[in-house]
């Protein structure tokens, strides 16, 4: 959104969104590819910890694909998550999943302090205008968890060339339909963890995931999507964990289209 845009145009901007996302299903084989590499990065890190409250900062997926929301739950989580947009929110409300919603803004949550043992923020900091929201975000998502919580949180990648193109005129990609939606700012893993430090996290592993290249598997999917493939199979999971292995190697900042970063706040 634009930098002037205020709190209630930001609100019906991603109404708005939410209702044409809802309208035309778009991209759902692509998106069940993205939580497929999300989830495989929450067996690496989540995987060991125990069941309790989770807190999802947005239900994008939920609404308009299968989330990971579910991720959570077949390990006996209890998930609260929240987004600005009531489309998107109620589009979540009405899937089978027991996901409880809300329609809340990240940078202001209508949670008490310490209600949640665990927060997932997948790509949820990375559509504001200004860092000073994303640390206004983790201010808050700091208040919302326990001590000894953890924040499993994921931001676009600033040193993805990719991102880093989309990203000097974000614009110009939405008019030509390249980018679906508003885009902002984010950090790179540096940045990232210098913020989650001074706001009273602690930093104990970060990466990078998501090193398919969208330029070609999202058109990739669209066109399988039009013949009527609606889940992704084992050829095409076989590629997707392929290319994450590119995540071991030191070009790693390059390839990840997310940051990944696994945050703990003090007891």
């Amino acid at each position: 959104m634009a930098g002037d845009a205020g709190p209630r145009a930001v609100r019906r901007y991603w109404d708005a969104v939410g209702g044409e996302w809802a309208a035309s299903r778009r991209d759902e084989l692509w998106r069940r590819c993205s939580d497929a590499i999300h989830a495989s990065w929450l067996d690496g890190v989540a995987g060991s910890l125990p069941p309790g409250l989770v807190l999802k900062t947005d239900l994008f997926d939920e609404a308009f694909g299968d989330g990971l929301a579910p991720w959570f739950e077949s390990r006996g989580h209890e998930v609260v998550a929240c987004d600005l947009a009531f489309s998107t929110a109620s589009g979540a409300s009405r899937k089978p999943a027991s996901v409880a919603a809300a329609v809340a803004d990240v940078r202001q949550l209508p949670f008490v302090k310490a209600t949640f043992d665990t927060v997932f923020s997948d790509s949820t900091l990375d559509h504001f205008d200004a860092e000073a929201d994303i640390r206004a975000s983790l201010l808050e998502l700091h208040r919302v968890l326990r001590p000894g919580g953890t924040l499993l949180l994921t931001m676009d990648n600033p040193a993805n060339p990719i991102v880093w193109l989309r990203n000097l005129k974000p614009g110009v990609w939405m008019r030509l339909g390249i980018v679906p939606y508003s885009v902002g700012v984010t950090c790179s893993t540096t940045q990232l963890t210098r913020l989650l430090q001074q706001t009273g996290f602690e930093v104990p592993s970060s990466g990078t995931i998501m090193h398919v290249p969208r330029v070609l598997f999202v058109p990739l999917c669209r066109g399988m999507a039009r013949r009527g493939v609606t889940l992704p199979g084992a050829r095409l999971q076989r590629w997707l964990r392929r290319f994450e292995g590119l995540g071991r190697l030191p070009t790693r900042e390059m390839t990840g289209h997310f940051v990944a970063v696994v945050a703990r706040r003090g007891q």
